[in-house]
């Protein structure tokens, strides 16, 4: 059975691929890393889905659903750099964006929905939303008021959602394609 989780996409990522072009595109890569200044994809494996979410004035928003292919380079993502200033995943530049010169930067590549800013996570899904650790142990968001999300600090980073939660989530990303 494949997992599924969020990862927090800040304003300037999206603020970037809106300047790109990129919004109705579908990310063929994604970008981990071991350094803070990306998301570890730790724990996710070939076939898990990663809902890339966005915060814009307390309102939660899924911006892609990607579907994990693999961590490996591929001819697509370019010559490896020769030197530290040479662009890590020249093939990816357009994608650029979601990290390819971050720390440590690795390219997962993805199966993914167009890249979109108009999918709400509705307020009382927002509060019923719950993760679990490796643990097993399961928390939800904290900072929901009346269905808006007052800050996002417990979005940040690159967290499992519980089955449950997963299926509403896909509910909400598949509901919106239809429209």
């Amino acid at each position: 059975m494949s997992d599924a989780f969020t990862v927090l996409w800040t304003h300037d990522t999206c603020r970037a691929l809106r300047k790109a072009g990129r919004v109705g595109e579908r990310p063929p890569v994604a970008f981990s890393g071991l350094h803070s200044s990306l998301p570890a994809w730790i724990g996710a494996a070939p076939g898990d889905d990663v809902y890339a979410l966005h915060v814009n004035r307390c309102e939660v928003f899924v911006v892609s659903r990607m579907r994990m292919l693999d961590i490996e380079r591929h001819d697509c993502c370019g010559a490896a750099p020769a030197a530290w200033d040479d662009p890590a995943y020249p093939g990816h530049g357009d994608w650029s964006a979601l990290g390819a010169g971050g720390c440590g930067a690795m390219a997962v590549h993805v199966d993914a929905t167009p890249v979109r800013f108009d999918v709400p996570i509705p307020g009382d899904l927002l509060s019923r939303l719950t993760w679990r650790n490796a643990r097993g142990r399961t928390r939800g968001l904290k900072y929901v008021v009346d269905g808006r999300l007052e800050r996002s600090v417990s979005l940040q980073g690159f967290y499992r959602l519980t089955p449950e939660s997963a299926d509403e989530l896909a509910a909400v990303v598949d509901g919106a394609v239809r429209v």
